[in-house]
């Protein structure tokens, strides 16, 4: 029996960064403990059920900490939604993760930076702006704004425009439905009533400065890939328009599907086919190369900033798997979210993309370049075979050995350069592989090639992408115009 769904999906929209990072830099330099190893506790993952639980833990952590670092800074937040998707399922609290789901289920993403210059002729005043704006509470920021508003338009406490479905914008698109809702403003479908009723994906950025100069940096980049792009070549999204309502930046998109994270999700993480992950890599590489070629860095790479054109699909029963699996229509893929993008010529801060697919030399804070981004997609290749994600952890130095334990040791000039000290002993990363960390990481990880289903030439060809991908040394690791013209592409070159 073969049924047809169609899914939307606004995971190309909306991110916040990873409240641990930001934490991480703030913290001061802690002597050598061991005593963290009783803290750690028995940890299973490996199970899309139990995976399923990670999403929400961190998430709810994450809010708690915001209040402090909220109070500490007014920068705006990003990257980490995905920190979230992947930690410890055993420390979850089950009351607790029904409230969060609630919030959190369907999105992970959002638009805005942190720590990268505004790119307007006032651009090197925004450090000063941000600091003056630590001394205003949120809730005074969000008054003000309010005071200068017509009674017809409201805002919420949060800055998040009032609406409802039927709303018009610029007497132009009518708002159907709340896609998603994140830390930078929401997600609506709406109907485009000056295109016959085209339906488009209108990001409402909320009503505060810090997001409004956040969303127009994003807006400036999406404009110059439009004129670099203007006959649609490459499989990046497209911004329509964009506009300001009232205080709030309203970017329109080109209404897509379901993320590659979200489809792998609803299909109970079970794996891309390898030729579904040779498609979809080479459209991935493609638009990201484009990037690079442009100067930019898109520096937020993962399945969630990944969507499906048309995430049509096909349920057939597999009697093996005694399960109902989904099969894709279409294959065509775009990468979305360019708000974390960055320029060469732009100041770099030290800590960029999201946990799992962070480069080694973010990590140990050695500098990074648009290397950065060819990690993150080998992160991502490897996550469509296995169906969940290689690094599975919410710590550096864990990260670090998981890294060791998969690739090997990490070259001794990178511990010898990184400003990390506290991750290094006698040039060797600080980690002790027999107490419960070191054995976590020991059951869980094992070296990449173990990681192979098969022992065929495709197979093979696919994980010498991938370890060229993951390469430590920067100055080593494959180009992405080099990965492109990797054997595992021939195929396509074929036909």
């Amino acid at each position: 029996m073969r049924q047809s769904k169609r899914m939307r999906s606004s995971d190309g929209w909306l991110s916040e960064y990873s409240l641990e990072e930001r934490l991480e830099i703030r913290k001061r330099p802690r002597r050598r403990s061991r005593s963290v190893d009783k803290e750690r506790k028995p940890r299973r993952l490996h199970h899309y059920k139990t995976y399923e639980r990670c999403h929400v833990h961190t998430r709810r952590l994450e809010v708690k900490e915001r209040r402090v670092v909220r109070e500490a800074s007014l920068e705006p937040e990003g990257h980490g939604a995905r920190d979230a998707d992947r930690r410890d399922p055993d420390r979850s609290d089950p009351a607790r993760e029904r409230e969060r789901d609630r919030d959190w289920h369907h999105y992970s993403k959002s638009s805005a930076r942190s720590g990268r210059s505004f790119r307007s002729s006032h651009g090197h005043h925004l450090s000063r702006r941000r600091s003056h704006s630590r001394r205003r509470s949120h809730h005074s920021d969000s008054r003000s704004q309010r005071r200068k508003r017509t009674r017809s338009v409201e805002d919420d406490e949060e800055g998040h425009l009032i609406y409802h479905n039927g709303d018009m914008l610029r007497a132009r698109y009518e708002i159907v439905c709340t896609l998603g809702e994140g830390a930078f403003g929401k997600v609506v479908e709406c109907i485009d009533h000056s295109k016959d009723g085209l339906r488009v994906a209108v990001k409402i950025i909320k009503n505060l400065q810090r997001y409004r100069e956040a969303a127009m940096s994003e807006v400036e980049v999406l404009e110059q890939m439009n004129k670099l792009d203007s006959s649609s070549k490459y499989p990046c999204v497209r911004m329509l328009d964009w506009f300001d309502y009232h205080g709030h930046i309203c970017i329109v998109f080109e209404l897509l599907g379901l993320s590659t994270f979200d489809f792998l999700k609803e299909n109970g993480f079970m794996p891309f086919t390898i030729d579904h992950i040779r498609h979809m890599s080479d459209q991935i590489f493609r638009a990201v190369l484009f990037l690079h070629q442009n100067k930019l860095t898109h520096t937020d790479l993962k399945p969630e900033n990944i969507l499906f054109v048309d995430s049509e699909y096909d349920i057939e029963y597999n009697a093996k798997m005694k399960r109902d699996e989904r099969t894709l229509k279409k294959l065509d893929v775009k990468v979305v979210d360019f708000g974390n993008a960055i320029y060469e010529h732009e100041h770099h801060t030290s800590v960029v993309s999201t946990r799992h697919y962070r480069a080694p030399e973010v990590i140990l804070e050695l500098g990074w370049n648009q290397a950065c981004d060819v990690w993150s997609l080998g992160c991502i290749l490897i996550e469509y075979y296995l169906g969940l994600t290689l690094f599975q952890t919410h710590d550096s130095k864990e990260h670090l050995a998981m890294m060791e334990r998969v690739l090997g040791p990490i070259p001794s000039h990178m511990l010898q350069k990184t400003r990390k000290k506290r991750f290094v002993y006698h040039e060797r990363l600080d980690w002790d592989e027999h107490n419960s960390a070191g054995r976590y990481v020991r059951k869980h990880c094992k070296p990449l090639k173990q990681y192979m289903s098969s022992k065929s030439a495709e197979h093979e060809q696919l994980f010498d992408l991938i370890h060229k991908m993951m390469e430590y040394d920067v100055s080593k690791r494959i180009t992405l115009e080099e990965a492109i013209s990797h054997p595992f592409f021939a195929p396509l070159k074929d036909k």
